[in-house]
């Protein structure tokens, strides 16, 4: 995709009425273009078959097949995509009616880069989609902080995969760490390059570092694995 192109967006809602709605308001935007509608995920990964998207928004609770599954399905055929394919960049953001929603989390654990609440104002879900299909902001709103806190004990229960994550944060540089800690607590890249005094590009290239040593398909992948390692705790 050029960057002049429409971000292309996928709804997944198994009420028409929402998806009406959501799609006339994102087709109002010039960079937006809704290419794809599904009433539930089976519908989804059968699209998603044949059409490419750049961000999925998806109710987490369908009939069928759930938010969850199918961001689980849709994550497995990211992995298995050739590297700059659409479908290596897919990102996923959960809808949800109410921002305490454990589903959500276990969405987002799946590899979903945040939640929305169906509520939210049009410019909050605008500006998430933009944020998303950019990767390099923060994709940490007060919503996913407030989910996130609410469920701290559990995210960092002891578990063999929060040892890996512990001995993968374990293994991040000083100047590393000091910016995993940055991000996990909602910093941009512009807002941590002042804070250190260095160059936005030097940030970015720790960012880079930080996603890879931490295996983390994005900020908010970080974000989650801070909690589960106690780097941050509930505010």
């Amino acid at each position: 995709m050029t960057s002049s192109s429409p971000i292309r967006v996928a709804l997944v809602d198994d009420q028409q009425l929402v998806r009406s709605g959501l799609g006339m308001l994102i087709n109002s935007q010039p960079d937006l273009n809704v290419v794809l509608q599904a009433g539930n995920g089976i519908e989804a990964l059968a699209g998603l078959s044949a059409t490419a998207a750049d961000v999925i928004l998806m109710d987490v609770r369908m009939p069928g097949m759930d938010g969850l599954e199918t961001t689980r399905k849709l994550m497995e055929r990211t992995k298995m995509a050739p590297a700059g394919s659409w479908l290596a960049d897919l990102k996923i953001v959960v809808l949800t009616t109410f921002d305490l929603d454990e589903y959500a989390l276990a969405a987002i654990q799946a590899g979903a880069s945040g939640f929305l609440l169906k509520d939210a104002p049009p410019e909050e879900l605008l500006g998430a989609i933009r944020t998303v299909f950019a990767g390099d902001a923060v994709i940490a709103p007060s919503t996913t902080r407030r989910l996130l806190d609410h469920v701290a004990p559990m995210l960092s229960a002891p578990s063999p995969a929060n040892d890996v994550n512990a001995a993968a944060v374990a293994s991040l540089t000083g100047r590393e760490h000091e910016v995993f800690v940055l991000i996990a607590n909602g910093l941009s890249n512009p807002e941590i390059a002042r804070q250190l005094f260095v160059s936005e590009a030097t940030v970015k290239t720790h960012v880079g570092h930080i996603l890879a040593k931490l295996n983390a398909r994005d900020r908010v992948q970080v974000v989650v694995i801070a909690y589960e390692t106690g780097i941050v705790t509930p505010r």
